[in-house]
């Protein structure tokens, strides 16, 4: 195995999952926003799954998003 070769591809693959669900994210809450289901200031729990079926890894990850 090539470490650096792995570091750099989790990092790429990490980039990739935070920038989309970044975007993802902000799209919805601006639709809500627009449709008037939100006020604002609500904080919504979210949770992600970090999955790979060949690894036999399913781990899930929550926290908390704020609008205020």
């Amino acid at each position: 195995m090539d470490q650096e070769t792995f570091n750099l591809s989790i990092r790429k693959f990490l980039k990739t999952v935070g920038v989309g669900s970044q975007r993802e994210i902000e799209q919805a809450v601006q639709k809500a926003l627009e449709a008037k289901r939100l006020n604002g200031d609500e904080s919504f729990a979210a949770t992600v799954t970090l999955e790979i079926p060949s690894l036999g890894l399913k781990v899930p990850f929550e926290g908390e998003i704020k609008l205020k």
